[in-house]
């Protein structure tokens, strides 16, 4: 199998985990579903959770620099204008007029097919890591179609956004093959328009947000007035956002609505110190995702290049995960300057500088934006979890979860439901640790299968309640990775737990 089927099919493989195992389902799906948008199960809400709840302790809990913010999920539309969402939050659109398929035409790319210098058509396919040697192939199949001897010339691949208007004609539609049948690049705004009110007309129009970051820029005021900070401090946020994709892909990779988890760190003007501070959350970041199991060998950096950066950007690194369908961003912590600010006081008339007292002056703080979304790094956890092995001899399917985010952390297990007295022991642990954590009692079937079940939707513990237990209060406790096994005693199981979750 060709390393590329490999890729589509270790995809299809954890999507029809998510689905089977109750973690993430197609929305409305007895109605046919609507693409880009999910509903998390049982089992995703939990592990979901979890993510946002270590988030939250380690970046604004354990901080004494960073306080927390929920803002609306809509806002005056001023504040979109002011913020140039309004008027520049666009992806670049092309639809086939045949198959009526939509495409961004900034991931759509050509090239012309030239044989020996003469032209003889052109290929068109959609971004992705292996797009060269798809063009090439695409390029030698049109060669064979038209009889061409001679040899190819190198290919030239180009976004559709950059085709000169002479070449709009000979694009093929990647549905339909054709030429001709895709219309011209235009933009489209990304935002989700609705009305606020009795009335539909202009003064109603209001905007779901297509980022939590502009909450928090609108409310830096507030922050500073009420919360007793000083530069440098960051406002941590969590919340829903909407963006209407073009085309959403790659499960929760990319959808129209999802979650961030995001922080502006405000930090003084001077030109020598944000780049300090950029790094330092670099590495901040990197070390969080090390804590929920996302370590060195999935991750890298990017850094943008300047020309792709925002006008107003000093920097931007992306910290990316290997996910089956290639390397793709996890987080963007950008060095955005002082715009955000700035636009928001010119546009409100309202002073949005800091007093530093240490410093005796008043500026605009400039700001480092660490920005996470929580589905992505949902499907990252899951991606890296997700793993096959054998264990003597039968084939197994496990999810190596972090404890610390494991929708269930352990799953008791009386070894004989027909018996009262292990029953009555097995259910006692389990209302202690339940407690503390999110257990699952389980007394169906027998105990290989009952650990099977839990291994495969990543649970780190199988505790067995049997005869030895009435006797000595211990119990099994089973190591879902290695699948070890070792007798404790109850107090000594709830210390091993609290070590290995964490908290």
């Amino acid at each position: 199998m060709a390393k590329k089927d490999k890729e589509l099919s270790l995809m299809d493989e954890i999507v029809g985990l998510c689905k089977r195992r109750g973690f993430i389902f197609q929305t409305s799906e007895i109605y046919g579903g609507i693409n880009g948008f999910f509903d998390y199960g049982p089992l995703g809400v939990e592990l979901r959770r979890n993510i946002k709840d270590a988030w939250w302790k380690d970046m604004v809990h354990l901080r004494d620099d960073v306080v927390g913010l929920d803002s609306a999920i809509i806002m005056h539309s001023d504040v979109w204008k002011a913020s140039g969402h309004v008027d520049s939050f666009t992806d670049p659109m092309a639809d086939c007029k045949e198959s009526k398929m939509r495409y961004r035409a900034d991931h759509l790319f050509y090239a012309l097919v030239k044989v020996d210098g003469n032209e003889i058509g052109c290929i068109s396919l959609l971004e992705s890591e292996k797009m060269e040697t798809e063009a090439l192939d695409l390029a030698q199949e049109l060669k064979r179609k038209k009889a061409v001897q001679g040899e190819l010339d190198p290919l030239e691949l180009k976004p559709y956004t950059e085709a000169p208007e002479e070449d709009w004609v000979k694009v093929p539609s990647p549905a339909t093959g054709k030429p001709g049948t895709l219309t011209p690049p235009r933009e489209f705004n990304m935002m989700f328009k609705t009305n606020v009110g009795a009335l539909q007309d202009a003064s109603s129009v209001a905007y779901l947000r297509p980022e939590t970051a502009q909450g928090i820029f609108a409310n830096f005021k507030n922050v500073v007035d009420t919360g007793r900070v000083k530069v440098p401090f960051g406002i941590a946020q969590i919340g829903k956002a909407f963006r209407n994709e073009i085309t959403p892909r790659n499960f929760i990779f990319r959808s129209r609505e999802f979650e961030q988890m995001e922080i502006e760190y405000f930090i003084p003007p001077d030109e020598d110190i944000w780049e300090k501070y950029h790094r330092e959350w670099i590495d901040t970041r990197k070390n969080w995702f090390a804590g929920i199991g996302l370590t060195a060998e999935h991750l890298g950096e990017e850094l943008h290049p300047k020309e792709k950066l925002a006008h107003y950007a000093r920097a931007c690194t992306d910290i990316t995960f290997k996910f089956p369908f290639g390397e793709q961003e996890l987080e963007g912590i950008a060095a955005r300057g002082n715009y955000d600010l700035m636009q928001h006081q010119e546009a409100s008339t309202k002073s949005l500088e800091f007093f530093d007292e240490a410093r005796k002056e008043k500026y605009v703080p400039h700001v480092i934006e660490p920005s996470l979304g929580v589905d992505r790094t949902f499907l990252a956890v899951i991606c890296a979890a997700y793993t096959k092995d054998e264990i003597d001899g039968e084939a197994r399917t496990l999810l190596k979860l972090h404890p610390r985010v494991a929708p269930v952390k352990a799953g008791v297990f009386p070894l004989m439901k027909n018996k009262p007295e292990i029953m009555e022991k097995a259910r006692g642990l389990y209302e202690r640790l339940r407690q503390r954590w999110n257990v699952f009692f389980d007394v169906s079937g027998a105990i290989g299968r009952r650990y099977r079940r839990m291994d495969e939707i990543g649970t780190p513990f199988g505790i067995t309640i049997d005869f030895d237990s009435l006797e000595d209060g211990t119990v099994t406790l089973r190591d879902r990775d290695s699948t070890k096994q070792e007798r404790v005693s109850e107090d000594e199981l709830i210390d091993m737990m609290e070590d290995k979750i964490g908290w």
